[in-house]
């Protein structure tokens, strides 16, 4: 099955709801990034977030950023989305050693740390991007966030994330659900919504069962009839062009360039996201730095 998202309402537009399957675009991303079961399970929640809260921008010029870092061994995890939920991200040490639960499921919290930031970041187009920064509550990613929405956007929200491991250290299943209340629900609603989140299986369980986005708001909503606005493919997509790479290069300034024509008569510039490499010669760079000159 493909990885695909859902987004919607109930019927009266009291709850608005995202959920999606992620595994095979979690699995290219640890493909990727040669992620240890750890921080593939990091990069993967934060992955499968990016996608759904990209849906919620509007224009498709909008991207999405997440940021995580605790000071904890994984380093930093950065995320990006575009409105279609397509996804690209990277973590500071995909290495990172392999740290289990009492439980004996892989601790996230642990690896990201505690002592930091999520940050949120829209680039709606505007003069500046909309910037939301809370303090890190668990370092488990869906519990950050959903602490995140309450506060920076002020609307109750639940936030599930899950990635499953399998033993050769591949992905076996990934995905998430977003469930917002809007104002004027009634309580019975938002008593039953909080009954079926205390008690529902794991977003990872769920998956491995062959459980749908459909079946994912199904477990959790129950009754409630719901209205389906979009239903999309998402995939782990790198917009990287050699003209992006050039352009990041010259805005290092022109003596910073000149230093590198001069002493390395070349350069290599690595994607963060897809790991692709770019090489410029010398004569490449001198053109490079011309063209910056002219203003072309």
């Amino acid at each position: 099955m493909k990885d695909y998202l859902l987004r919607g309402t109930s019927i009266d537009g009291g709850i608005r709801f995202f959920s999606c399957v992620t595994t095979q675009l979690v699995e290219d991303a640890r493909k990727l990034h040669d992620c240890y079961p750890v921080a593939a399970a990091a990069l993967g929640r934060m992955l499968t977030a990016a996608s759904m809260m990209g849906t919620m921008l509007k224009s498709d010029k909008d991207s999405l950023t997440l940021q995580i870092n605790g000071k904890g061994p994984a380093g930093a995890v950065v995320v990006i989305s575009d409105n279609s939920g397509n996804v690209r991200g990277y973590i500071h040490n995909p290495h990172v050693e392999t740290v289990l639960k009492p439980s004996g499921k892989l601790d996230v919290g642990n690896a990201v740390g505690y002592d930091g930031n999520l940050t949120v970041i829209k680039d709606l187009g505007l003069k500046e991007p909309y910037v939301g920064q809370i303090p890190i509550v668990s370092g488990e990613i869906g519990d950050d966030l959903t602490v995140y929405f309450a506060n920076s956007e002020q609307i109750p929200t639940s936030v599930g994330l899950g990635v499953l491991i399998n033993t050769d250290g591949s992905v076996k299943a990934a995905g998430g659900f977003i469930i917002q209340v809007m104002p004027g629900v009634d309580d019975d609603t938002i008593s039953a919504i909080e009954y079926k989140l205390a008690r529902m299986r794991s977003i990872t369980e769920m998956v491995d069962s062959g459980a749908s986005p459909e079946g994912i708001i199904k477990e959790i909503l129950g009754d409630i009839e719901v209205s389906i606005h979009e239903k999309k493919e998402i995939g782990y997509v790198c917009n990287c062009t050699v003209e992006r790479i050039e352009r990041a290069l010259i805005s290092i300034g022109e003596n910073d360039l000149l230093d590198i024509i001069e002493n390395d008569e070349g350069a290599e510039l690595t994607c963060h996201f897809c790991n692709k490499k770019y090489r410029f010669d010398k004569d490449e760079l001198i053109a490079m730095l011309e063209r910056a000159k002219s203003g072309q």
